[in-house]
């Protein structure tokens, strides 16, 4: 029986996570929660479940239940808990997770953010510590899958997969009246409001390949991105011996959500089987990177190394956000990412240097937003 914490219950992936965990009551033990702001419905999981460790990030009034980061560092260190389910968006997770991996928890990680803005920091505390990371977005769920029994240095590239998002073949132009509603409008999967537009302009994909670089110890040019519009294969691993092992299902984050908490186990569910008879035309595309600036400001960032991808990713999260409120354009979100790295002085990622950094460049994109 593990005993699971989940940082980000109220989320598309801690909801799903919560359902995984009800399918498997004899291995899994829900035993805190925490949310962002949804007090409600935090309380409603925890009564659910019977969970009485809760917090918030962001303080409800009258809600009496504890918050702030401290909050969320005490859940994710409890001495109740085995494994920490890291799902809070952006770089708020970082915190919680460095705590835990300190107090000998294994974590499951959703929020990619806290590798590409610290992986530098937290790769080396995961081995110092001895804990096992096991990542749950469903393209490194496939990565690590198709992992066992191998080490990085037989690793020739890894593959990930894009849907393609919903303006999969359109060109720049195309894309200059886009609306929150067109973007949201994915056509695979359903996700939170930010992640969504991440999946649009394809920076979803930048911070997937910072994140393998650092899970899988290749270099950023060592991952592929390839437009896979049917979803079915979530990523591959290329060998130096010419091999490429891939992992396939239809798209459903509970899979690769078991995957993360059973692990090394493998466990009987209700998922619809895939079967390739269903799906005979797989097929392959490029990158339109010309159209999809973001994937390469990304991918820059992770070659210039130290705070950029910080940065970067610091400078995306608030664009991101604005376009969703209506304040800025589809395509002015990567141009307010490559001034923000324009303007960083790029420093050694020690935790307190990650920080000011996830500050200075919040601030300078709300600043260059304020002025488009």
């Amino acid at each position: 029986m593990k005993r699971v914490v989940v940082l980000g219950s109220t989320g598309s992936i801690g909801t799903q996570t919560l359902d995984v965990i009800a399918e498997h009551p004899n291995d899994l033990k829900l035993v805190g929660l925490a949310a962002n702001r949804n007090a409600d419905l935090l309380r409603q999981q925890a009564s659910l479940f019977g969970v009485q460790h809760i917090a918030l990030h962001e303080g409800a009034v009258g809600s009496n239940i504890p918050s702030g980061m401290d909050a969320l560092i005490r859940l994710a260190t409890m001495e109740e808990a085995d494994i920490v389910v890291i799902s809070v968006a952006g770089v708020i997770g970082l915190l919680p997770t460095i705590a835990a991996i300190k107090a000998g928890k294994n974590i499951a990680l959703a929020s990619k953010e806290v590798l590409v803005a610290a992986g530098e920091l937290v790769m080396p505390l995961i081995e110092e510590h001895g804990i096992t990371l096991t990542p749950i977005d469903s393209e490194h769920s496939a990565l690590f899958q198709c992992m066992q029994g191998y080490k990085s240095e037989q690793i020739e590239s890894l593959i990930i997969t894009a849907s393609g998002g919903p303006f999969r073949g359109r060109v720049k132009q195309d894309l200059e009246g886009v609306t929150v509603e067109q973007a949201l409008n994915h056509p695979t999967w359903r996700m939170g409001g930010k992640i969504t537009i991440d999946s649009a302009t394809l920076m979803n994909k930048g911070l997937e390949a910072i994140e393998a670089r650092w899970l899988f110890n290749v270099e950023v040019d060592q991952v592929q991105i390839v437009v896979h519009p049917q979803s079915v294969v979530h990523s591959m691993v290329k060998f130096k011996d010419g091999s490429v092992l891939g992992q396939m299902g239809w798209p459903n984050m509970r899979l690769p959500i078991a995957y993360a908490l059973l692990y090394p186990e493998r466990k009987p569910n209700s998922l619809r089987p895939w079967n390739p008879v269903d799906t005979p035309a797989l097929t392959f595309e490029p990158v339109d990177e010309a159209t999809f600036e973001c994937l390469g400001l990304a991918v820059q960032s992770a070659r210039i190394g130290g705070t950029a991808p910080c940065a970067m990713n610091a400078a995306n999260e608030v664009a991101a956000n604005a376009f969703l409120r209506g304040e800025l354009k589809f395509l002015q979100i990567p141009e307010v990412i490559k001034h923000t790295l324009l303007e960083h002085r790029v420093l050694v990622p020690t935790l307190d240097n990650v920080l000011t950094t996830d500050k200075h460049a919040r601030a300078f994109a709300r600043t260059l937003i304020s002025h488009l």
